[in-house]
């Protein structure tokens, strides 16, 4: 099987943020939370991981997302549209640019988009990843 099998399936939906793009991010945005992090991944101190389930937490200052990339994707980047809106200043998202899916027409669209130029190699991959990524920020 070749290495890149598993960056093709369903085998993991967590894409480990490259430490110099969150180093780019940070010092633009100086992030307050990580909505979706483990002890073993977090970014920024404070932190939900998904023992205490982001999904049903408030989000208050300027967060970080960098969700689980499966099914349920469309649920964080709502949740992310809808605490910029209710709670939080800014909510800086990492995302796959998947531009033909409802939930970037319904939301991301509505953020401002930055595009990344070729492919991330994410922390926890040997390979680029198979897909393209951008930066999706909502602010109030």
């Amino acid at each position: 099987m070749p290495m890149t099998s598993g960056m093709y399936s369903s085998n993991t939906s967590e894409w480990e943020t490259p430490d110099w793009l969150f180093v780019k991010l940070d010092n633009e945005f100086k992030f307050t939370l990580d909505s979706c992090a483990t002890i073993d991944n977090a970014k920024v101190k404070n932190f939900i991981s998904p023992d205490d389930d982001a999904l049903i937490q408030p989000w208050h200052g300027r967060v970080f997302m960098n969700p689980p990339y499966g099914r349920e994707i469309g649920k964080w980047v709502a949740k992310a549209y809808e605490e910029a809106r209710t709670n939080a200043a800014v909510v800086v998202c990492l995302l796959p640019s998947r531009t033909d899916t409802s939930w970037w027409h319904d939301y991301c669209m509505k953020g401002e988009l930055r595009f990344l130029r070729g492919r991330l190699k994410f922390s926890n991959s040997k390979n680029s990843a198979p897909f393209p990524s951008v930066v999706v920020i909502f602010r109030r």
